[in-house]
């Protein structure tokens, strides 16, 4: 008797084979420029679904290591990452899906909407980049805080041409040390303090519990400036180079790809997940640091820069990791023969498909707006675009991070026993996206965020307006869409109303997680609804299942099941 394997084919190619990207990407830059972008994301795709995958296993396989002393004794600290770490490394800075906004080139082709294309870069990279995508939004973060106009423009000189670079050998990315043992989220217990030195640098000492990237070439780190008050609107973000050639303390005996002095790695993180990155509690002594802006001046402001861009890589990880995982699911069921036919004609499991492709059709609009609004207020200083992207961003992250956790769960039970083996590399999809609702704050966290965001900046007004003006749309497309838009935006209005009124009364705070789903929820289907109006019908017929899936609450199965070819 032959023993029966099941064979499992790849998912399509990422770009040419997601029709909901490419119809964005059509819309978002116009005929022109897509063409300009496909050569890139072309080339992406074919090494993602190649070496990257590849070296994705390879870093998977082998995780990162601390070595803490040489062969002679001493202290060095350094931590080592295989060769697919590195490979990961290398194409990030190749494909610039660091750069590409940063680039002079980029922005003379696409102005504000270079930050659409590198979302579409990112969409095809992250899923099997082996959490590199971590390093990347750090990297991104760390340039857009460098940026800013208050820093040095000798330290931005020396630091942001490595983090933009698109050359593997000088390309570098950022680690970002900010949450501490005592405080957590609660940066206003940050203990780390910074004290000047004679010659116009700082000294960093305190103990850093969460550290990702721990292997960057360089960090940004919150401290207390000594002398500054309480609180967390003191903290002042400092670039901390990780290696001696980039420290002027290293001293002739210290070799340059050695760790600088002050700062100790205690040990790396025993994670759930990202098993291949680099995670690490870090001690800092007297550790060399530039400020980035005046540290007298409260900087918790100047290192939201950083964080808001964060945030919003974050919503493409918990995004395109679901559209990958569909991917991988309907190859699957494509191929899965069970009661004497294809698992994907099964009726229940084509609406269980068709169900988790209407959730990634969902993140993956919610995610690409934000990097748009991104983009319209870096290069046009739009501030209708900045205030719609204060409460964007932590709806993006929180909504996105939810809807991740829940996809990868039933993608892992899409493949049956194979999807709890190890080395059918399925479980990581659930792994790696149970860390997207915690990481730049958790669910509660970022919906006080709202909270904070529509009483003292009226964050609220550019949401209910895009509802609005949604609802118009919609009612061309269908009735019902409409008035389901219509009564969510009224009720929207009343709570909005209530939060600026009193954003600490009892009932508000306690409610913040479900008006900010909501919220999310209900930008979702504007979206969707705009991008159906100029006349994608996976869009119009995502939109129609969205907003009875999450706002109306009702189930979609039957219409999922018989539009799965056109939602996936």
């Amino acid at each position: 008797m032959t023993r029966f394997v099941q064979p499992a084919p790849p998912p399509d190619d990422p770009y040419t084979g997601d029709a909901l990207l490419r119809s964005w990407l059509e819309r978002q830059l116009g005929a022109g420029g897509h063409a300009a972008a496909k050569g890139r994301l072309a080339d992406l795709a074919a090494e993602v679904t190649g070496a990257l995958r590849a070296a994705h296993a390879d870093a998977e396989a082998h995780p990162p290591t601390l070595r803490r002393y040489d062969p002679w004794g001493a202290r060095i600290d350094r931590i080592d990452t295989p060769a697919g770490w590195q490979a990961q490394r290398a194409a990030a800075a190749r494909h610039a899906v660091v750069a590409l906004p940063w680039l002079d080139s980029a922005r003379d082709t696409w102005g504000a909407t270079a930050r659409v294309v590198q979302h579409a870069l990112l969409h095809l990279y992250a899923p099997e980049s082996a959490t590199f995508s971590c390093p990347v939004a750090m990297a991104d973060g760390a340039a857009a805080l460098l940026s800013r106009p208050e820093v040095d423009p000798a330290i931005r000189a020396a630091w942001l041409p490595r983090l933009t670079s698109t050359d593997p050998d000088t390309a570098v990315v950022s680690g970002q040390w900010m949450t501490e043992s005592t405080g957590g989220s609660d940066l206003s217990r940050s203990g780390a303090v910074a004290r000047p030195a004679a010659d116009g640098s700082w000294r960093l000492t305190g103990e850093k519990w969460f550290c990702s990237a721990a292997d960057a070439p360089m960090a940004v780190a919150l401290a207390r400036p000594d002398g500054a008050g309480r609180g967390s609107r003191v903290l002042a973000p400092f670039l901390v180079p990780r290696y001696a050639a980039d420290s002027p303390l290293a001293g002739a005996t210290l070799p340059g790809d050695f760790p600088a002095p002050g700062v100790t790695v205690h040990r790396l993180k025993d994670k759930l997940g990202t098993w291949a990155l680099p995670t690490a509690e870090i001690g800092l002594r007297d550790a060399y640091a530039l400020p980035l802006g005046d540290p007298h001046v409260p900087g918790l402001g100047r290192a939201m820069t950083l964080v808001v861009v964060t945030r919003v890589h974050n919503a493409n990880a918990a995004a395109s990791g679901m559209r990958r995982g569909l991917a991988h699911a309907r190859a699957y069921a494509d191929a899965r023969h069970v009661a004497g036919g294809r698992l994907a004609d099964n009726p229940l499991h084509r609406a269980t498909l068709g169900t988790l492709a209407v959730d990634a059709a969902g993140a993956f609009v919610l995610a690409g707006h934000a990097f748009a609004l991104l983009g319209r207020v870096e290069v046009d200083a739009d501030p209708a675009a900045d205030a719609e992207l204060r409460v964007v961003a932590p709806l993006a992250k929180l909504a996105t991070g939810r809807l991740a956790v829940a996809s990868a769960s039933e993608y892992v039970e899409a493949f049956g026993g194979a999807g709890y083996v190890e080395d059918t590399g399925v479980p990581r999809l659930l792994r790696d996206a149970q860390v997207l609702p915690i990481w730049e704050g958790t669910t509660n966290v970022l919906a006080l965020d709202v909270l904070r965001a529509i009483s003292r900046e009226g964050a609220g007004t550019p949401l209910l307006a895009r509802l609005a003006a949604a609802t118009d749309l919609a009612a061309a497309l269908d009735p019902a869409l409409a008035d389901t838009l219509a009564t969510v935006t009224g009720e929207l209005r009343d709570t909005v109303g209530r939060v600026a009124a009193d954003p600490t009364a009892v009932e508000v705070v306690a409610g913040a997680r479900g008006l900010a789903l909501r919220l999310a929820y209900a930008l979702t289907a504007a979206l969707l609804v705009e991008h159906a109006a100029w006349g994608d019908e996976q869009a119009a017929v995502a939109a129609r299942l969205w907003t009875r899936r999450w706002l109306r609450h009702s189930d979609v199965a039957a219409d999922a099941h018989r539009h799965l070819e056109l939602l996936c």
